[in-house]
């Protein structure tokens, strides 16, 4: 019992990194950006997708399907930690507004 107290434990008290992210078909130089609360499980998800040749995105399919899976990259853009007092929907409020930041810094390129 103490084991799987101390596996909660643990869960609880690790390090949550979230932020933006950029996906880009280098075939012909479009780019989404995206936000989430797990960077890691993002860079995960992508990286089966690429591996497995499954689509991570619908609306990126038609390129999927003419470029290719190698054509695409996962780049992160920017990073934020959760703070330990912070509240998930707090945390997530942040990464919303940092979206909001980066769409609003390429709108302006």
């Amino acid at each position: 019992m103490d084991n799987k107290k101390a596996l909660k434990e643990q869960y609880k008290s690790r390090k949550v990194t979230g932020g933006v992210f950029c996906i880009l078909c280098e075939g012909n130089g479009r780019a989404w950006l995206k936000a989430a609360q797990n960077l890691e499980g993002q860079k995960s998800r992508f990286q089966f997708a690429v591996d497995h040749d499954s689509c991570p995105e619908p609306s990126m399919r038609e390129e999927w399907k003419q470029y290719g899976a190698s054509s695409f990259t996962f780049t992160v853009l920017e990073e934020l930690e959760k703070k330990p007092d912070q509240s998930n929907p707090e945390f997530a409020q942040d990464i919303k507004t940092l979206l909001e930041m980066w769409q609003e810094k390429k709108a302006a390129q």
